[in-house]
Formats: C-alpha cells, structure tokens, sequence
C-alpha cells in the first residue's frame, strides 16, 4: 500500500512545497542546500526513510522554486514609469474584451519610451474595435495602477496574481505586425478555430459554442453572462477535462475506423491535445486536463497503468511551478476541489441513488451535479459571496447537450476546409 502511494507521496510533496511560497519564502541558498543534501542522503538509506527523504528534498525544493518564482512575478520595471505618458510596442497576448466604455485586453510591453522590457500588462483601448490576438501594437499610452478594492472587487490583487502590475490607458493605437515563434502558431491555431467551430452563427449562439470549446466568455452579452452565473452553469464555458477527453476519444476512433493502429491514434491523440492546449491558452482547466490526457497516452504507449490521482498532482505542479500565485485564483480551487469530488464522491453518491427509480445514465450526470455543486460551494460562496441554488439541477439538465455540443464543434471545424456548406449545417444544428 505504501508503495503504490509513492508517487503520490512525491508529486503532492512537490506540490506543497511550491504553494508553501505563497505564505512564507524561502531563504534561497539555505534551502536549495538543504534539497540537495535530503536528495543525497536518499541514497544512502533504504525503505521508508529513503522515500521520506526524496519527499523531503522534493518540498524543500518546490519550496525554493516557489519562491523564486513569486520573487520573478512580482518585479515590475513599469511601475517606475506610473503617471507617465508614452509611446509603446505591445503583443497582444489573448481575447479583447468589451465594454460599453473601453476594450481591455491582455499584453506584453517590449518597450516603453526608450526602456526596452518585456512585462504583462492590462491595456486599456478606446472602446470600438478590438484588435486581434497576436497582434502587435503601436500605443501612445499613460502607466497607471490597478484599482484597488472596490464594490467587493480588487482589480490590483487580481492582476498581481498573474503577474500584471500596471495599466497602460491607450489614447491611440496601430497595429504594426504579428508575433511570430510558437506563440505565433499559438495565435494561428486558436485564430482558426474560433472562425472555423461556427460558421454562420452569430452572437451568443456562436459565444456560447466559443465558451465551450475555446473557454472564452468576452463575447457573451453581459445578460447571458448573468444568466450563466446565476444558473450555476459558468463553468462550462471553461475548457474542461471532458474537451480533452472528447477529442483524444475522436482521433482514436477516427485511427480506428481508418484501419490505422493503436499507436498512431495514440500518438495522433498526443498532438491532437497539445495543439488544443496551446490553442486554448494558460488556463488551469486546460493545463489539468491535458497533462492528464499527455500522460493517459503515454502511459498506454508504454504500457504502464493510468492513475488519475497521480496525474491530476502532476497538473496541479505544472500549474504551480509555473506561477505559485494559480493556488489563490477562484478558477485552481474550482477545477481541482471539482475533479478530486468526482474521484472520492460520485461513487458513494451513485451507490445513494440506486434504491431510487433513476435510469443508470441520468444517476451517473445528478452524482456528478451533486458531488461537484457541494464540493464547490463553499469557494463558490468565498470568492462570489453567493451559492446558485439551481446548481445542480441545471447541470443535470446541461450535461447532455455538452457533449454533442463540443463534439459538433470539433467536427465543424475539422471539415470546413473541406466543405463549407457542410460545415454550416453542422453549426446551425448545434
């Protein structure tokens, strides 16, 4: 039992090392010493004591990293420059998003003035058109803070988490060029699905498929949003494990009924959820769920068994070693307490429900509704100071539709290059 809970053990090890950075840091020599040193003992003891080492050493230098990281994020060289008024070069990094009074959208600043950086930023345009991700900008713009605290919302706190410490207020801008590199071809590929998984569809029936499948909400009118929130349903306009499990699924069957083997649906299925992953962006649904999906591959390419415990840790490291602060964001708390909910309590909760005259299929979506609405909740309640009480009853209702949904959406865009009629009767029916 212990030794099938190793793994476990040390990415969980790794895992509260890097998120103990958010409440203390680390001395950084003394305790990358002291990883190195737990790391070496390891090998000079057997059994248990070599395993409480190697978590040792794995926390002490998740502690470490954590640290650095946090110390990395938090530096800002724009923040000397607030109040100031200049000319600067910017990469527009994901979706605008629009408001009645400005465009906010997500940026780099490679240079401000004649100060050349490369830092996050929120900039804020005019309102009217927005420009599209990728782009790169030509902006006369002013530095300002955040907002601070206000109505229940802070602006600041919520930028810092993701290492944004200023706004550039644009009075004017042009577009100059594009990035080009991997998050060019990052660009390329979201650019093409957003036009290609709803052709013909027009406002929010085409945001809605876009939330499905890209995970994005800027183009939902702000009374569907409310709906959305309202209903419980907000997350599924998150890209989920079930995206990624959907299109691994498709591309193996697709190997299938090709007459193609095993491996190369496996492997189609590896480049299927990296492209879609990078795609989608750096959101933490997406980073869970297509570690898990890489690894599910692998592990069946190597004939290794599949554990979802092991690999949802691996995502949640992934995630922290990237920016320690994703332990403090609403959306880490919700899909990780959602799918740890659905492996410990959907089972209990089916086992509840069979005295009940429930069909086996509906059993199976109102355990998950249920498990992952209690599980939830309280985050819920933390972060939006409110619970939807139709929670899970609209997911249970929701449930079926999703699938199909993304599913046609895929496909539409899979065979638009190749017959655009085609293509819109699989949107209008979606």
């Amino acid at each position: 039992m212990v030794l099938r809970s190793v793994p476990h053990l040390l990415a969980g090890s790794l895992c509260t090392g890097i998120a103990a950075a958010n409440a203390v840091r680390s001395p950084a020599l003394a305790v990358a010493a002291l990883a190195v040193a737990a790391a070496l003992s390891s090998a000079l003891v057997e059994g248990f004591r070599r395993i409480a080492l190697l978590a040792l050493a794995l926390a002490l230098a998740g502690w470490w990293w954590g640290s650095a990281r946090l110390d990395a994020l938090d530096v800002s060289a724009l923040e000397h420059e607030v109040g100031r008024t200049g000319r600067a070069l910017a990469v527009v990094t994901g979706p605008a998003r629009r408001s009645q009074y400005e465009v906010r959208v997500p940026a780099y600043v490679n240079r401000f003035g004649l100060k050349r950086l490369h830092e996050p930023v929120l900039l804020k345009l005019p309102p009217g058109r927005a420009p599209p991700q990728g782009a790169e900008l030509e902006v006369i713009a002013k530095v300002d803070l955040p907002r601070g605290p206000e109505d229940g919302f802070d602006e600041r706190a919520m930028l810092r988490r993701r290492g944004v410490h200023v706004v550039l207020r644009a009075s004017s801008w042009r577009t100059v060029g594009k990035r080009g590199g991997a998050a060019g071809i990052a660009d390329r590929l979201r650019g093409r699905l957003a036009r290609t998984i709803a052709p013909g569809l027009e406002g929010d029936q085409r945001a809605v498929v876009a939330g499905v499948v890209l995970g994005e909400d800027e183009s939902l009118s702000e009374e569907l949003r409310r709906d959305f929130r309202a209903s419980g349903l907000y997350h599924l306009l998150a890209v989920s494990g079930q995206n990624v499990a959907l299109l691994a699924g498709g591309v193996i069957l697709l190997a299938w009924v090709t007459g193609l083997s095993r491996w190369v649906g496996e492997i189609g299925a590896l480049a299927a959820i990296a492209a879609y992953v990078v795609a989608v962006g750096w959101q933490p649904s997406v980073v869970r769920a297509g570690v898990a999906g890489v690894l599910t591959s692998l592990a069946w390419l190597v004939a290794r068994p599949r554990d979802r415990w092991y690999f949802l840790l691996l995502g949640a490291a992934v995630l922290l070693a990237w920016n320690p602060y994703s332990l403090l964001e609403p959306g880490f708390q919700l899909s990780f307490t959602a799918v740890a909910a659905i492996f410990v309590a959907v089972p209990s909760v089916e086992r509840a429900l069979e005295g009940y005259p429930v069909p086996a299929l509906l059993r199976g979506v109102l355990a998950v509704s249920v498990a992952c609405g209690l599980a939830t909740a309280p985050i819920v309640l933390f972060h939006f100071g409110s619970v939807p009480v139709y929670a899970v009853l609209s997911n249970a209702l929701a449930a079926p539709a999703v699938g199909p949904l993304l599913g046609l959406a895929l496909v539409t865009s899979a065979i638009e290059p190749v017959s655009a009629s085609a293509a819109h009767g699989l949107a209008w029916i979606n």
